[in-house]
Parts: structure tokens; C-alpha cells; sequence
């Protein structure tokens, strides 16, 4: 799977851990490292909850994608 969350990387700039983020949404360490290494990905619900809980905007959280068209429309 590719890196579609940047969690980990907000976690570590605000020196949280992974734990802190397990207690505070009430999910395993587990749970919480699959996040982290891009094993799994959390719902959008719960996306939307870590960035309530780092103080961040949902976008940040993302890895941000390039489109590109290849035709018109």
C-alpha cells in the first residue's frame, strides 16, 4: 500500500506518540502503528478526529496527489 496518511510524520513534529493517539481515541497501540506505517488506513471519521486532536487541518494529515488529465473533456 503507499503512504496515504502523514501521521506518523504530525505525531513525531509534535512530539506525540502513537500511544498518546491510542488512549485519546480509545483504539490499540496496534491499531494506531498500522496508521503510522501505512499498513492500514484510518476511516474518515477517525481522520477527522486525530486532526481535532493534533490541532491540525485534515489536509495536513494527507499525502497530497498530482492530477493530472490526459484528455479534455
Amino acid at each position: 500500500m503507499s503512504n496515504l496518511n502523514r501521521i506518523k510524520v504530525v505525531l513525531v513534529e509534535q512530539k506525540k506518540t502513537g500511544k498518546w493517539l491510542a488512549d485519546q481515541l480509545g483504539k490499540s497501540t496496534c491499531t494506531v502503528s498500522k496508521w503510522c506505517q501505512n499498513t492500514t488506513q484510518p476511516d474518515l471519521l477517525t481522520l477527522e478526529q486525530i486532526a481535532q486532536l493534533l490541532e491540525v487541518d485534515i489536509r495536513d494529515l494527507l499525502v497530497g496527489t498530482k492530477l493530472t488529465t490526459t484528455s479534455k473533456y
